[in-house]
C-alpha cells in the first residue's frame, strides 16, 4: 500500500498552548503517525511577533504575521486555532471551514458562543470542528462524553473546571487567608490573570459547562441561560464553618436534568469533605458525570498547561486525521448527538431549582432575632437542618449566625433572604452557598 502523504497543519497562535503542541507533535512524532495513520506536520503558523525568542523547535514552520495567510494556505489541511478570544478567532475559523480545511480549537468561548453556527457551517461542507481542549485541559472529557456515554441517559454532571477558582478556594482552605491574599499569591504564582474577572467571576467556567450540558443532554448551545456566580464573596468565615460542618466549598459548574427542564448553574458550593470532587485542589480539574447504566464516573486532572492542553489538542488532531477518509455522516457528531435530534428543552430559571443552603448572618446579641429569624424561615416552609450561634468578642455588638437548611426551591429562599435582611437586628447582606450532595 503507498504511503499516504502527511497531514500539514497550520497553528494559529504560538503561545503556551500553540508551542506546547508543536513540541508534543514533534517529540511524540512516530508514535503519534502510528496511531493516526499518517505523519502529522506543522507546516506554518502565525504569531503577533515574528523576532520573539521562543524555547520550542521552529524549524520548518513557516511563520506568518498574518493570520489569513495560514487559513488561506491551500497546501494546509487542518487548521489549529489557539488565538482565543472571540474576534478574529471566529472569523479565521469560519473562513478555514469555507476554505475546505477541518478545524481543531481550544476556545471555550468560542464554541459556547458561537458553536451553533460554527458545526452548521461544518456540516454543510462535511468537514469536522474538534474541540477538546476547551474544556478542562488535558482531561479527555469531550471524548468520554461524546463517546464513552454514548449508551447512557445522563441525569447529572458538575465539574471544577476553572483552576484559578479551585488554587484560590482550596488555598483559602488550607492557609486559612482571605480571598484577596489568595488571589494575590496566585497572580504571583501565575495561575490568575492581572485582571482575573473571567476566571473568579465564572465566566470561564460558564463556557465550559455549556459546552458539557450541551453534549450530555443533546441541547444546542445557549450560553446566555446558564446562571453564573464567581467566588468573590466567600470568605475566611465561610470556608471555616464548611470545615466545621463536613464540607469543603468548591465553585461548580452543575448541569442537571430535571422533569420541568434542565439547570445549568455555575456558582460556589459546599460539597461533602469525603466527596470525590471535595478532594481535587489546588489547579486541578475534575467533572462528574453520572449516568443511568454507568453510575457516577470522576475524571480529574491538569486543566491547563502548555503540555496537558497540547495533549487534547494533539488528541483531536489524531481524530480528525484518522476520519479524514471517512464518510462525513458516519462521523461522531459534533455535540454527541445527531445534530437533527437536538432539542430546545427548557432550561430552568435559578429561582426554580432547588438545593439546601447555608446562611451566614450576623445579627445583634439581643434576646428574641434568632426567633425572628426561625420563623421567617417557617413561614416560607424552609426546614432548618442545623443553625449555630457563634461565639463573639464580649463588647461586639453583632454575633455571627450560621444556618443550614434541608432542600427548598430557590425562589422561597430568596423570599426569605429578603425579610430576614430587613430586620433591624440583622446585618445586610446575608452570604449564602448552595450544598451540593452531588449524590
Amino acid at each position: 500500500m503507498a504511503t499516504l502523504p502527511p497531514v500539514r497543519i497550520g497553528l494559529l497562535g504560538l503561545g503556551t498552548v500553540g508551542g506546547g503542541t508543536v513540541t508534543v507533535l514533534r517529540r511524540n512524532a512516530l508514535l503519534i503517525a502510528a496511531r493516526a495513520g499518517r505523519t502529522i506536520e506543522v507546516a506554518c503558523a502565525s504569531a503577533r511577533t515574528l523576532d520573539k525568542p521562543r524555547s520550542v523547535d521552529l524549524r520548518g514552520i513557516t511563520l506568518h504575521a498574518d493570520p489569513q495567510a495560514v487559513v488561506d494556505d491551500p497546501t494546509i489541511d487542518i487548521v489549529v486555532e489557539l488565538i482565543g478570544g472571540i474576534e478574529p478567532a471566529r472569523g479565521l475559523v469560519l473562513r478555514a471551514l469555507a476554505n475546505g480545511k477541518h478545524v481543531v480549537t481550544a476556545n471555550k468561548a468560542l464554541i459556547a458562543l458561537h458553536g451553533n453556527e460554527i458545526f452548521a457551517a461544518a456540516q454543510a461542507r462535511g468537514l469536522m470542528v474538534a474541540f477538546e481542549a476547551a474544556v478542562a485541559g488535558g482531561i479527555p472529557v469531550i471524548k468520554v462524553m461524546r463517546e464513552g456515554f454514548a449508551g447512557n441517559d445522563i441525569q447529572w454532571l458538575a465539574g471544577i473546571i476553572n483552576g484559578t477558582c479551585n488554587f484560590i478556594l482550596s488555598a483559602m482552605s488550607d492557609e486559612g487567608g482571605d480571598f484577596d491574599e489568595v488571589l494575590a499569591e496566585a497572580q504571583r504564582l501565575g495561575y490568575a490573570e492581572a485582571d482575573p474577572s473571567f476566571d473568579v467571576d465564572g465566566i470561564d467556567a460558564a463556557h465550559k459547562l455549556m459546552i458539557l450540558a450541551s453534549l450530555g443532554f443533546g441541547i444546542p448551545l445557549q450560553f446566555a441561560k446558564v446562571h453564573v456566580e464567581g467566588i468573590r464573596r466567600v470568605s475566611r468565615e465561610d470556608v471555616a464553618f464548611a470545615a466545621r460542618l463536613g464540607y469543603r466549598i468548591k465553585h461548580l459548574g452543575i448541569a442537571r436534568r430535571q422533569a420541568q427542564g434542565i439547570e445549568l448553574r455555575v456558582h460556589p458550593a459546599f460539597v461533602p469533605a469525603r466527596a470525590p470532587l471535595a478532594n481535587v485542589n489546588g489547579v486541578m480539574n475534575g467533572v462528574m458525570v453520572r449516568g443511568d447504566a454507568a453510575g457516577p464516573v470522576l475524571l480529574s486532572g491538569a486543566g491547563a498547561g502548555a503540555e496537558p492542553t497540547a495533549s487534547s489538542v494533539v488528541a483531536d488532531l489524531v481524530d480528525v486525521v484518522r476520519a479524514l477518509t471517512s464518510d462525513p455522516g458516519n462521523r461522531v457528531p459534533h455535540l454527541a448527538f445527531q445534530p437533527d435530534t437536538l432539542e430546545n428543552q427548557p432550561i430552568l430559571d435559578i429561582a426554580d431549582t432547588e438545593t439546601a443552603y447555608y446562611v451566614r448572618l450576623h445579627v445583634a446579641d439581643e434576646p428574641g432575632v434568632l426567633a425572628d429569624v426561625t420563623r421567617i424561615l417557617a413561614d416560607l416552609g424552609i426546614s432548618i437542618e442545623a443553625i449555630m450561634q457563634l461565639d463573639s468578642a464580649d463588647d461586639a455588638p453583632m454575633v455571627p449566625v450560621v444556618i443550614l437548611t434541608h432542600v427548598v426551591k430557590e425562589r422561597a429562599m430568596n423570599a426569605a433572604i429578603a425579610r430576614i435582611e430587613a430586620l433591624p437586628a440583622v446585618r445586610a447582606p446575608l452570604n449564602r452557598i448552595r450544598v451540593e450532595p452531588l449524590a
